[in-house]
Protein backbone atom coordinates (compact mmCIF):
# COMPACT_ATOMS: atom_id res chain seq x y z
CA UNK A 1 0.00 0.00 0.00
CA UNK A 2 1.17 3.61 -0.67
CA UNK A 3 2.19 5.58 1.81
CA UNK A 4 2.16 9.34 2.72
CA UNK A 5 5.97 8.64 2.69
CA UNK A 6 6.26 7.11 -0.63
CA UNK A 7 4.13 10.41 -2.24
CA UNK A 8 6.97 12.88 -0.39
CA UNK A 9 9.72 10.58 -1.93
CA UNK A 10 8.14 10.24 -5.31
CA UNK A 11 7.24 14.30 -5.37
CA UNK A 12 10.76 15.33 -3.62
CA UNK A 13 9.38 17.14 -0.30
CA UNK A 14 8.91 16.73 3.15
CA UNK A 15 6.13 14.28 4.47
CA UNK A 16 5.07 17.65 6.44
CA UNK A 17 4.46 19.42 2.81
CA UNK A 18 2.48 16.36 1.65
CA UNK A 19 0.23 16.91 4.37
CA UNK A 20 0.00 20.66 4.34
CA UNK A 21 -1.08 20.55 0.28
CA UNK A 22 -3.48 17.29 1.21
CA UNK A 23 -5.01 19.23 4.05
CA UNK A 24 -5.35 22.50 1.89
CA UNK A 25 -2.97 24.20 4.49
CA UNK A 26 -2.16 28.40 3.36
CA UNK A 27 1.13 29.18 2.16
CA UNK A 28 2.23 26.86 0.07
CA UNK A 29 3.34 27.30 -3.45
CA UNK A 30 1.71 26.34 -6.62
CA UNK A 31 4.24 24.91 -7.60
CA UNK A 32 4.80 22.20 -4.73
CA UNK A 33 1.32 21.86 -4.94
CA UNK A 34 1.45 20.61 -8.28
CA UNK A 35 4.40 18.28 -7.50
CA UNK A 36 2.64 16.99 -4.58
CA UNK A 37 -1.04 16.35 -6.47
CA UNK A 38 0.77 14.75 -9.43
CA UNK A 39 2.93 12.36 -7.06
CA UNK A 40 -0.88 11.50 -5.42
CA UNK A 41 -2.14 11.28 -9.01
CA UNK A 42 0.72 9.16 -10.39
CA UNK A 43 0.71 6.73 -7.52
CA UNK A 44 -2.98 6.41 -6.90
CA UNK A 45 -2.41 7.41 -3.34
CA UNK A 46 -5.62 6.77 -0.69
CA UNK A 47 -5.14 9.09 2.99
CA UNK A 48 -5.76 6.39 5.49
CA UNK A 49 -8.59 8.59 6.77
CA UNK A 50 -10.57 7.25 3.77
CA UNK A 51 -9.15 3.41 3.79
CA UNK A 52 -10.60 3.55 7.48
CA UNK A 53 -13.72 4.89 6.46
CA UNK A 54 -13.85 2.73 3.31
CA UNK A 55 -13.52 -0.47 5.97
CA UNK A 56 -15.31 0.46 9.14
CA UNK A 57 -18.22 -0.92 10.00
CA UNK A 58 -20.43 2.61 8.97
CA UNK A 59 -21.84 3.00 5.66
CA UNK A 60 -19.83 5.69 4.79
CA UNK A 61 -19.25 9.85 5.33
CA UNK A 62 -21.24 12.15 2.86
CA UNK A 63 -20.86 15.70 2.67
CA UNK A 64 -23.57 17.74 1.90
CA UNK A 65 -22.47 21.21 -0.59
CA UNK A 66 -25.04 23.96 0.48
CA UNK A 67 -24.53 27.59 -1.03
CA UNK A 68 -24.72 30.56 0.98
CA UNK A 69 -24.16 32.87 -1.38
CA UNK A 70 -27.94 34.54 -1.54
CA UNK A 71 -28.08 35.64 2.28
CA UNK A 72 -31.60 36.46 2.52
CA UNK A 73 -33.75 34.70 5.02
CA UNK A 74 -35.74 32.29 2.70
CA UNK A 75 -32.82 30.96 1.59
CA UNK A 76 -31.63 30.44 4.84
CA UNK A 77 -35.04 28.89 6.40
CA UNK A 78 -34.88 26.66 2.42
CA UNK A 79 -31.60 25.41 4.17
CA UNK A 80 -32.28 24.92 7.02
CA UNK A 81 -35.10 22.59 5.81
CA UNK A 82 -32.30 20.58 4.28
CA UNK A 83 -29.95 20.31 6.72
CA UNK A 84 -32.77 18.45 8.95
CA UNK A 85 -33.84 16.24 6.64
CA UNK A 86 -30.21 15.09 5.64
CA UNK A 87 -29.19 14.70 9.27
CA UNK A 88 -32.44 13.29 10.00
CA UNK A 89 -32.25 10.42 7.69
CA UNK A 90 -28.31 10.01 7.67
CA UNK A 91 -28.70 9.17 11.27
CA UNK A 92 -31.30 6.16 10.71
CA UNK A 93 -29.22 4.72 7.46
CA UNK A 94 -25.51 5.34 9.69
CA UNK A 95 -23.68 7.63 7.74
CA UNK A 96 -21.71 10.21 8.91
CA UNK A 97 -22.52 13.77 7.81
CA UNK A 98 -20.70 17.20 7.46
CA UNK A 99 -21.71 20.08 5.93
CA UNK A 100 -19.34 22.31 2.95
CA UNK A 101 -20.28 25.26 1.28
CA UNK A 102 -19.72 26.56 -1.80
CA UNK A 103 -17.72 28.90 -0.65
CA UNK A 104 -15.11 26.47 0.45
CA UNK A 105 -14.21 25.45 -2.91
CA UNK A 106 -14.92 27.99 -5.84
CA UNK A 107 -10.78 28.58 -6.18
CA UNK A 108 -10.31 25.09 -6.81
CA UNK A 109 -9.72 23.22 -9.70
CA UNK A 110 -11.09 19.23 -10.33
CA UNK A 111 -7.76 17.71 -8.85
CA UNK A 112 -7.55 20.08 -5.80
CA UNK A 113 -11.25 19.60 -4.81
CA UNK A 114 -11.21 15.43 -5.24
CA UNK A 115 -8.15 15.88 -3.11
CA UNK A 116 -10.21 18.07 -0.48
CA UNK A 117 -12.83 15.57 -0.31
CA UNK A 118 -10.65 12.26 -0.38
CA UNK A 119 -8.39 13.67 3.23
CA UNK A 120 -12.33 14.35 4.50
CA UNK A 121 -12.70 10.94 4.11
CA UNK A 122 -16.00 11.39 1.77
CA UNK A 123 -17.63 8.40 0.10
CA UNK A 124 -20.72 10.68 -1.35
CA UNK A 125 -22.22 13.91 -2.08
CA UNK A 126 -25.63 15.62 -2.11
CA UNK A 127 -25.33 18.90 -3.68
CA UNK A 128 -28.10 21.90 -3.40
CA UNK A 129 -28.72 23.94 -6.11
CA UNK A 130 -26.22 23.97 -8.45
CA UNK A 131 -25.92 26.09 -11.45
CA UNK A 132 -25.08 25.81 -14.87
CA UNK A 133 -21.72 28.16 -14.22
CA UNK A 134 -20.82 25.73 -11.39
CA UNK A 135 -17.85 24.48 -13.71
CA UNK A 136 -15.69 22.46 -11.47
CA UNK A 137 -18.75 20.46 -10.12
CA UNK A 138 -19.98 20.10 -13.38
CA UNK A 139 -16.18 18.26 -13.88
CA UNK A 140 -16.51 16.43 -10.68
CA UNK A 141 -19.74 15.00 -11.77
CA UNK A 142 -18.16 13.85 -15.22
CA UNK A 143 -15.40 12.03 -12.99
CA UNK A 144 -17.39 9.82 -11.31
CA UNK A 145 -14.96 9.52 -8.41
CA UNK A 146 -17.45 9.96 -5.80
CA UNK A 147 -21.37 8.60 -5.54
CA UNK A 148 -23.20 12.55 -5.74
CA UNK A 149 -27.07 13.33 -5.33
CA UNK A 150 -28.18 16.52 -7.04
CA UNK A 151 -31.05 18.26 -5.65
CA UNK A 152 -32.57 20.89 -8.05
CA UNK A 153 -29.94 19.83 -11.24
CA UNK A 154 -31.05 17.40 -13.31
CA UNK A 155 -28.29 15.53 -14.67
CA UNK A 156 -27.56 11.84 -14.13
CA UNK A 157 -24.83 9.11 -15.04
CA UNK A 158 -23.39 5.83 -13.67
CA UNK A 159 -22.54 7.75 -10.10
CA UNK A 160 -25.18 10.25 -9.78
CA UNK A 161 -28.84 10.62 -9.42
CA UNK A 162 -31.25 13.43 -9.41
CA UNK A 163 -33.55 14.52 -7.20
CA UNK A 164 -36.42 17.10 -7.27
CA UNK A 165 -40.33 17.77 -8.26
CA UNK A 166 -41.39 18.26 -11.72
CA UNK A 167 -40.27 21.89 -11.98
CA UNK A 168 -42.29 22.60 -15.31
CA UNK A 169 -45.57 21.15 -14.25
CA UNK A 170 -46.02 22.91 -10.56
CA UNK A 171 -45.40 25.81 -12.13
CA UNK A 172 -47.67 25.63 -14.98
CA UNK A 173 -50.33 24.34 -12.42
CA UNK A 174 -50.05 27.53 -9.54
CA UNK A 175 -50.37 30.01 -12.43
CA UNK A 176 -53.13 28.35 -14.33
CA UNK A 177 -54.68 28.28 -10.55
CA UNK A 178 -54.20 31.90 -10.08
CA UNK A 179 -55.32 32.97 -13.70
CA UNK A 180 -58.32 31.04 -14.02
CA UNK A 181 -59.49 31.83 -10.38
CA UNK A 182 -58.84 35.58 -11.43
CA UNK A 183 -60.04 35.33 -14.94
CA UNK A 184 -56.41 36.93 -15.98
CA UNK A 185 -55.82 37.36 -19.82
CA UNK A 186 -52.30 38.52 -19.30
CA UNK A 187 -49.18 37.84 -16.66
CA UNK A 188 -46.21 39.61 -16.14
CA UNK A 189 -43.70 36.66 -15.13
CA UNK A 190 -40.68 36.93 -12.95
CA UNK A 191 -38.19 34.48 -13.38
CA UNK A 192 -35.47 33.47 -11.16
CA UNK A 193 -31.60 32.90 -11.94
CA UNK A 194 -30.71 33.29 -15.36
CA UNK A 195 -28.27 30.27 -14.70
CA UNK A 196 -30.59 27.49 -12.92
CA UNK A 197 -31.72 24.81 -13.86
CA UNK A 198 -35.20 25.64 -12.21
CA UNK A 199 -35.56 28.64 -13.83
CA UNK A 200 -35.56 26.95 -17.00
CA UNK A 201 -37.94 24.44 -16.35
CA UNK A 202 -40.44 26.91 -14.55
CA UNK A 203 -40.14 29.12 -17.38
CA UNK A 204 -40.96 25.96 -20.02
CA UNK A 205 -44.27 25.91 -17.41
CA UNK A 206 -45.42 29.43 -17.65
CA UNK A 207 -44.90 29.82 -21.57
CA UNK A 208 -46.36 26.47 -21.73
CA UNK A 209 -49.71 27.51 -20.03
CA UNK A 210 -49.70 30.87 -21.74
CA UNK A 211 -49.47 29.22 -25.14
CA UNK A 212 -52.28 27.45 -23.90
CA UNK A 213 -55.04 29.58 -22.82
CA UNK A 214 -53.73 32.57 -25.53
CA UNK A 215 -52.45 34.50 -22.71
CA UNK A 216 -50.29 37.79 -23.35
CA UNK A 217 -46.88 37.38 -21.56
CA UNK A 218 -44.14 39.20 -20.22
CA UNK A 219 -41.18 37.77 -18.92
CA UNK A 220 -38.48 39.75 -16.73
CA UNK A 221 -35.56 38.48 -14.93
CA UNK A 222 -36.22 38.71 -10.88
CA UNK A 223 -33.07 36.65 -9.74
CA UNK A 224 -34.82 35.21 -6.94
CA UNK A 225 -34.72 38.79 -5.58
CA UNK A 226 -37.95 40.65 -3.56
CA UNK A 227 -35.87 44.10 -4.36
CA UNK A 228 -35.91 42.73 -8.72
CA UNK A 229 -39.35 41.95 -8.09
CA UNK A 230 -40.61 45.75 -6.02
CA UNK A 231 -39.10 47.01 -9.13
CA UNK A 232 -40.35 44.76 -11.83
CA UNK A 233 -44.02 45.15 -10.23
CA UNK A 234 -43.55 48.87 -10.23
CA UNK A 235 -42.65 49.21 -13.35
CA UNK A 236 -45.29 46.39 -15.45
CA UNK A 237 -48.27 45.40 -13.29
CA UNK A 238 -50.44 48.18 -14.00
CA UNK A 239 -50.83 46.69 -17.91
CA UNK A 240 -50.88 43.65 -16.55
CA UNK A 241 -53.77 41.01 -14.91
CA UNK A 242 -51.85 38.60 -13.26
CA UNK A 243 -48.46 38.41 -11.22
CA UNK A 244 -46.55 35.26 -11.00
CA UNK A 245 -43.57 34.66 -9.57
CA UNK A 246 -40.74 31.68 -9.74
CA UNK A 247 -40.37 31.61 -5.67
CA UNK A 248 -41.99 33.28 -2.53
CA UNK A 249 -39.98 36.01 -1.68
CA UNK A 250 -40.25 37.38 -5.17
CA UNK A 251 -43.98 37.14 -4.40
CA UNK A 252 -43.79 38.99 -1.50
CA UNK A 253 -41.63 41.67 -3.06
CA UNK A 254 -44.24 42.03 -5.66
CA UNK A 255 -47.58 41.65 -3.25
CA UNK A 256 -45.75 44.90 -1.66
CA UNK A 257 -44.98 46.55 -4.41
CA UNK A 258 -48.57 45.98 -5.28
CA UNK A 259 -49.87 47.31 -2.04
CA UNK A 260 -47.57 50.64 -1.95
CA UNK A 261 -49.39 51.41 -5.33
CA UNK A 262 -53.26 50.46 -3.67
CA UNK A 263 -53.87 48.65 -6.94
CA UNK A 264 -54.73 44.92 -6.59
CA UNK A 265 -53.33 42.11 -8.89
CA UNK A 266 -53.48 38.67 -8.06
CA UNK A 267 -49.93 37.49 -7.45
CA UNK A 268 -49.09 33.82 -6.93
CA UNK A 269 -45.25 32.44 -5.90
CA UNK A 270 -43.32 29.23 -5.98
CA UNK A 271 -41.34 27.14 -2.55
CA UNK A 272 -43.82 27.38 0.44
CA UNK A 273 -41.85 29.22 2.64
CA UNK A 274 -42.55 30.66 5.97
CA UNK A 275 -42.14 33.99 5.42
CA UNK A 276 -45.40 33.79 2.64
CA UNK A 277 -47.83 33.80 5.76
CA UNK A 278 -46.61 37.24 6.47
CA UNK A 279 -46.78 39.09 3.27
CA UNK A 280 -50.28 40.63 4.63
CA UNK A 281 -52.26 38.77 1.82
CA UNK A 282 -52.87 35.62 0.71
CA UNK A 283 -51.19 33.78 -2.27
CA UNK A 284 -51.46 30.54 -4.42
CA UNK A 285 -48.12 29.19 -4.10
CA UNK A 286 -46.34 25.57 -4.46
CA UNK A 287 -45.29 24.10 -1.35
CA UNK A 288 -42.30 21.75 -1.45
CA UNK A 289 -41.20 19.69 1.51
CA UNK A 290 -37.35 20.71 1.13
CA UNK A 291 -37.18 18.57 4.30
CA UNK A 292 -38.47 15.27 2.40
CA UNK A 293 -36.73 16.05 -0.46
CA UNK A 294 -33.29 16.64 1.46
CA UNK A 295 -34.39 12.81 3.08
CA UNK A 296 -34.86 11.02 0.21
CA UNK A 297 -31.72 12.24 -1.36
CA UNK A 298 -30.08 10.82 1.70
CA UNK A 299 -31.92 7.40 1.00
CA UNK A 300 -30.93 7.82 -2.77
CA UNK A 301 -26.98 8.33 -2.16
CA UNK A 302 -27.10 5.37 0.49
CA UNK A 303 -28.27 3.26 -2.57
CA UNK A 304 -25.45 4.45 -4.68
CA UNK A 305 -23.06 4.06 -1.81
CA UNK A 306 -24.59 0.40 -1.77
CA UNK A 307 -23.44 -0.34 -5.93
CA UNK A 308 -26.81 1.33 -7.18
CA UNK A 309 -26.67 2.81 -10.78
CA UNK A 310 -28.15 6.94 -10.89
CA UNK A 311 -31.37 7.73 -11.90
CA UNK A 312 -33.65 10.44 -11.23
CA UNK A 313 -36.35 10.72 -8.98
CA UNK A 314 -38.97 13.11 -9.37
CA UNK A 315 -41.21 13.80 -5.51
CA UNK A 316 -44.45 15.40 -5.72
CA UNK A 317 -45.88 18.95 -4.53
CA UNK A 318 -48.78 20.66 -3.53
CA UNK A 319 -50.63 23.77 -4.28
CA UNK A 320 -51.69 25.88 -1.37
CA UNK A 321 -52.70 29.26 -0.54
CA UNK A 322 -50.39 30.48 2.47
CA UNK A 323 -52.25 31.64 5.32
CA UNK A 324 -50.80 33.12 8.71
CA UNK A 325 -52.74 30.91 10.61
CA UNK A 326 -51.31 27.99 8.99
CA UNK A 327 -47.83 28.89 10.06
CA UNK A 328 -47.65 30.20 13.66
CA UNK A 329 -47.32 28.31 16.34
Amino acid sequence: MVSIKDVAKHAGVAISTVSKVLNDYPNVSEETKKKVNQAVKELNFVPNSVAAALSSKQSGRVAILLNLSNASQAVDEINMQYMSGTIGRAVELNLDVITIFYSMLQNKNLEEVIRYLQVQSITGLIIFGMSKEDKVLHKLIAAQVFKIVLVDAPMVNVTTSSVWIDQEQAQYDVAKKTVLENQGKSILYLTGKKNGYVTDERLKGIRRLAGELSLSLLVRNGEFSELQARKHTFKYAKKKDVVVCASDLMAIGAMKALIEMDIFRPVCGFDGIVLMGYAGKQMNTVRQNFKRIAAEAVTELKRLIDGGIGQQIVLDYELVRMKYMDIIC
